[in-house]
């Protein structure tokens, strides 16, 4: 099998995607905001809106900037039709290259088998309270990872975060697993219902997943 060369998700109309790592995703956030702003009423006082644009756009090229640290591939967020963005919640879409085993004497290198690494995946310590179980997406191994992600102000994150990661064995390729990676504070921290609802909604998110062939 070849390995695929992209992915599907049947996300709702009001979560935009800004890609990261191909084109210019800066000018993509500002189109967003322009887009955004674009629909709201004439009436409004511009005095007003202005602020509240500029507020927008520094969000939104903050958050591009965090993906762009983290090698993602495409950054998700969710946008109001008021042109607010809830930056409460948000998908980053990665790549992992994984290492290959080194071989027996005399023979090179293998790859890392997408079993194994699931293993040691499901196996290894991923701190207090972390939730790890397997399974398919797509057809493809699939590992699930949710834990709460302590505040860290000194990184920019003042807020606690619920996470949950997809790790996906890419098929006909067994260096690379693709990740999606959802977070989100909630309302009142991201142990509420709203934080236990939004991970309902990325899991049933990933089910509409599909890989794509070009």
């Amino acid at each position: 099998m070849s390995a695929p060369t992209g992915y599907r998700l049947l996300l709702p109309s009001d979560w935009v995607q800004i890609p990261v790592r191909h084109g210019d995703a800066e000018q993509a956030a500002r189109d967003i905001v322009a887009s955004a702003f674009a629909r709201v009423p004439t009436d409004v006082p511009r005095d007003k809106l202005t602020p509240l644009r500029l507020e927008l756009e520094r969000r939104l090229l903050m958050a591009v900037a965090d993906a762009r640290r983290a090698k993602a591939l495409e950054l998700y967020l969710p946008m109001r039709l008021a042109g607010e963005v809830n930056l409460g919640a948000s998908i980053v879409v990665s790549e992992a290259q994984l290492p290959a085993r080194p071989g027996a004497k005399g023979e090179g290198d293998h790859p890392s088998d997408p079993a194994e690494v699931a293993v040691q995946l499901l196996s290894g310590d991923g701190g207090p309270g972390t939730d790890v179980s397997s399974g398919e997406v797509d057809g493809a191994l699939a590992v699930r990872r949710e834990r709460i992600v302590p505040a860290d102000p000194e990184r920019g994150a003042e807020l606690a975060t619920r996470r949950v990661d997809y790790l996906v064995s890419v098929p006909g390729d067994q260096t690379r697993w693709f990740v999606a990676a959802f977070s989100t504070i909630g309302a009142d921290g991201p142990k509420d219902d709203l934080a236990d609802a939004l991970v309902e909604w990325f899991d049933a998110l990933m089910t509409t997943f599909r890989w794509s062939w070009t």
